[in-house]
């Protein structure tokens, strides 16, 4: 595994794509049209197939997919993470690929469907902190040692620090504040790597995102690569930071992101550390602990919103539909 291809999102990439023979471009492309048109409330365009029984290997074999467009049709466009999802019904799986083409060409003259906020993931809680500020809300930053705080029920009350309890009707955070309350589900690998020049054979491109599927690196787990650069303003200038990572399946963590790592170049300094993924042993509802999921490996940051999506509706009790909200309208609750 030494190079990298643009996986196709689309009836015309499909036809230019180097990936796939002459014959399995024509049938991607007809399976693209197929999920492109696709609408979940006009039976006009299920074409006579129940996606909410059928599964999604019923659908690939429908179309005729080989199995290395399949891998990457249900990896690198669809996110999944294992090969589960060919077994189970085949809507979300087609609601994930159109939701990549959508992103894809969501705003004119990108070639990505993901976006990156310049300065990196941290003006995201900094763009919170200032909203919360706005409507209320109080922060008591960089405080050591932040300890939860349990009532007589064994119910959290409150965040205690330096001398200082903060009371409140309960509590959010990563499993860290919370020993004892997660349990260890598996282990991550993870390398940083700075470098001079952007990853090669991505045209130059300041961003990155590659998925390598399982099977092509004979393991049980993708592994990923990603890139940002001076541009987003998060590394000195003329500098890329490249992250490749990976579900530890090995005694040796290390070895298992070279599949990843081959694929950067030169590399100026690079950082290898192996991470416990956790989980939390319960949904929060009798202690008012309300505990997130750990990073697993992806890079997409997928699993991470739908946890966030999982956690706000353990603690209201009501589902967040983001798309009944118009632009400045705050979330009652």
């Amino acid at each position: 595994m030494n190079e990298w291809q643009q996986v196709p999102a689309s009836d015309m990439e499909a036809l230019k794509s180097p990936l796939m023979s002459f014959f399995e471009k024509r049938r991607a492309r007809n399976f693209f049209i197929y999920v492109q048109d696709y609408e979940e409330n006009d039976p006009r365009t299920f074409q006579g197939r129940d996606l909410r029984r059928m599964t999604m290997r019923q659908l690939f074999n429908e179309f005729s997919l080989g199995e290395d467009t399949i891998d990457f049709i249900g990896h690198s466009l669809a996110l999944y993470r294992d090969d589960a999802y060919l077994d189970q019904a085949a809507l979300p799986a087609v609601k994930k690929v159109k939701l990549y083409h959508d992103s894809l060409y969501r705003f004119a003259g990108t070639k990505t469907p993901y976006i990156y906020p310049l300065y990196g993931l941290g003006e995201l809680p900094q763009s919170f902190a200032r909203l919360s500020a706005v409507y209320g809300g109080t922060y008591m930053l960089n405080k050591p040692d932040c300890e939860v705080v349990y009532d007589e029920q064994g119910r959290a009350c409150g965040v205690q620090s330096d001398g200082e309890t903060a009371k409140c009707k309960f509590v959010v955070g990563d499993p860290s504040y919370f020993p004892g309350k997660t349990k260890v589900v598996g282990r991550v690998a993870r390398a940083i790597c700075i470098m001079s020049h952007p990853i090669p054979g991505t045209v130059d491109a300041h961003s990155v995102q590659i998925v390598i599927p399982q099977k092509q690196v004979g393991r049980r787990s993708d592994v990923y690569v990603f890139c940002s650069s001076y541009a987003h303003n998060v590394a000195a200038n003329g500098k890329y930071i490249a992250f490749v990572s990976t579900t530890v399946e090995t005694n040796n963590p290390a070895r298992e992101l070279d599949a990843g790592l081959s694929l950067l170049g030169p590399v100026d300094h690079k950082f290898i550390y192996v991470t416990d993924d956790h989980m939390p042993t319960n949904n929060g509802g009798q202690d008012k602990c309300f505990i997130s999921k750990g990073y697993d490996a992806t890079t997409h940051f997928e699993s991470t919103v739908d946890d966030v999506l999982e956690m706000y509706t353990k603690i209201t009790g009501k589902e967040l539909d983001l798309d009944k909200l118009s632009l400045n309208q705050t979330i009652d609750g």
